[in-house]
């Protein structure tokens, strides 16, 4: 159970950085980048909820 805890955290703050590092010049690249990161946190998230 630790280990499911440390890898949801892991995938949400890897989400978060995705985002914020999401480039605004390039439209394709900048949407590509942010839309992996919601996905990649919101499996962090799923990961999380679903523990309890």
């Amino acid at each position: 159970m630790k280990a499911r805890r440390i890898v949801a955290g892991v995938l949400v703050v890897l989400g978060a950085v995705l985002m914020f590092a999401a480039p605004e010049t390039e439209s394709l690249s900048g949407a590509i980048a942010m839309g992996l990161g919601v996905l990649i946190e919101s499996a962090g998230i799923a990961l999380e909820r679903r523990r309890r």
